[in-house]
């Protein structure tokens, strides 16, 4: 049966004015209803209505196909129209038991884990914890009708006319969200977390850091302190980087013991959003003017990178300070063709530094249960050259080690699992904290610290400890000295 698109009739409800055709991409659509074609009268219910004129929204263009059916468009990122992947938009005005297809059909890229099961997140106004829609609903396939594009459609059922029903790629992290989660940290006074703006994105936007550590008087002030560097949101559609994020932040803040003991000795210093701009405006890898920031760490302009640019001058300075020991910079990100978290490492030729690198990771890998060692690689490929972990690796002395971390946008196996468990915010930020605690585990390891009060972890005292009930810190890194011997990448 041919498939024939139907001509829009779409009509902007700020203006009346009908719109349709290529101008639609420009910008996202807003306020959009799409009516059957040649209907004039007042919308009824069950004429969609269409937006994603709000922070990190994207959808540039609806098309008819039928009463059940809609061609849906993503809005490139700004100023680069190679990257269009992200999507968060609304739709309201239905009518209730109304049954839809919406096809998404201008991916840029081809493989995506919706090959593998991942599915749409959906909320709605009285149900508004997001959601991943049933995997059986959604279908990815190579379309006729879109030059043999890759499309992903996927069926829905609107079941209350008066909700306004929210779709994403991803569940989102929004600039807001961050500001508000960030001043909420300041309101509670706390003496060894500090926010201070770093600089200002292209549309003036903060640019936040913040240094967790404590100065308190019992501490010995010529002991050394190590320093661990962490940014996200480089690409501001990997929304999931910003929710591993916060989990990093929530345990480093906490009165766990192990955070705690991590405050005493090591220096944290974290930028949660490199690129403010790109999240803002919904884009998935580009800042505002269109460059993928994570490919300018080599030269970033002060005018057309400004966030870039101020936190690698800042990471040099330190870096040329001889009283700052900086050991590790991790880069967080989310993938969206694997599963599990995992990292990208570099490639030396010392084979004591190669194995040493991998310690971190190992034993992340025993800290977090989604953490996959096997999918972890280490690489010098020259497409990457300009990424955070590559530069920095080359412009770092041989102590300190640069990771990206990446997270699947979709879910994760476990050791035994016979199916991927999806993961949901509550999972992302859990990952976010047992990557903060797998820092003493490490620094217990290489006796940097020497803290003999004994570290017991119980399940009740923080969420994300894996299957580990009371297990000492001390006992698996003891464990993992065994096996770091035989570290080979």
């Amino acid at each position: 049966m041919e498939r024939k698109m139907e001509e829009n009739t779409v009509r902007d409800v700020e203006t009346g004015s009908e719109t349709g055709g290529e101008d639609a991409l420009v910008g996202n659509v807003n306020k959009l209803m799409v009516s059957p074609p040649g209907y004039s009268g007042a919308p009824r219910k069950g004429h969609l209505l269409f937006d994603a004129c709000f922070e990190s929204g994207n959808l540039g263009r609806v098309d008819y196909i039928s009463e059940f059916e809609f061609d849906l468009f993503i809005r490139p990122d700004t100023c680069n129209p190679r990257f269009r992947v992200w999507f968060n938009f609304t739709v309201e005005n239905v009518r209730e038991t109304q049954r839809v297809i919406f096809n998404v059909v201008n991916f840029s890229k081809t493989k995506s884990l919706y090959r593998d099961g991942m599915s749409p997140v959906v909320k709605s106004t009285s149900r508004p914890k997001w959601q991943r829609l049933p995997a059986k609903n959604v279908y990815y396939y190579r379309c006729p009708d879109h030059r043999r594009n890759y499309v992903m459609s996927f069926a829905f059922c609107f079941d209350r006319e008066d909700d306004v029903y929210h779709f994403a790629y991803c569940y989102p992290y929004t600039y807001s969200r961050l500001q508000h989660y960030l001043a909420s940290l300041e309101r509670r006074n706390l003496p060894y977390l500090q926010r201070e703006q770093l600089g200002l994105s292209v549309q003036q936007r903060r640019l936040d850091l913040l240094t967790i550590t404590n100065t308190a008087e019992h501490l010995d002030p010529e002991r050394e302190k190590k320093l661990v560097f962490l940014t996200s949101r480089v690409h501001p559609g990997e929304s999931p980087a910003s929710f591993i994020c916060q989990g990093v932040i929530d345990f480093l803040v906490s009165q766990h013991p192990v955070a705690q003991i991590l405050r005493d000795h090591v220096i944290f210093k974290i930028v949660p959003m490199l690129n403010p701009d790109g999240v803002y405006l919904g884009n998935y890898r580009c800042s505002l003017m269109g460059f993928d920031l994570n490919r300018h760490w080599q030269d970033p302009s002060p005018w057309a990178q400004p966030t870039l640019h101020a936190v690698k001058q800042l990471i040099v300075q330190m870096n040329q300070d001889p009283r700052v020991s900086l050991e590790f910079y991790i880069d967080v990100h989310a993938h969206s063709t694997m599963l599990n978290g995992f990292m990208y490492g570099n490639v030396f030729e010392d084979e004591e530094r190669v194995q040493r690198q991998a310690v971190f990771p190992r034993l992340l890998c025993q800290n977090a249960p989604d953490f996959s060692f096997s999918n972890t690689s280490f690489n010098k490929d020259m497409v990457k050259a300009g990424t955070g972990r590559r530069f920095l690796g080359g412009l770092l002395d041989d102590t300190s080690y640069c990771y990206t971390l990446e997270v699947s946008f979709y879910s994760y196996m476990t050791a035994g699992s016979t199916a991927p468990v999806p993961y949901t915010e509550e999972t992302y930020t859990k990952l976010g904290r047992n990557v903060a605690r797998t820092f003493l585990d490490y620094y217990k390891l290489n006796n940097l610290i020497k803290d003999n009060r004994p570290i017991h972890i119980q399940s009740s005292e923080v969420a994300g400890n894996g299957n580990r009930k009371g297990n000492g810190v001390g006992r698996d890194a003891d464990r993992e000295r065994e096996k770091s011997q035989g570290v080979r990448h």
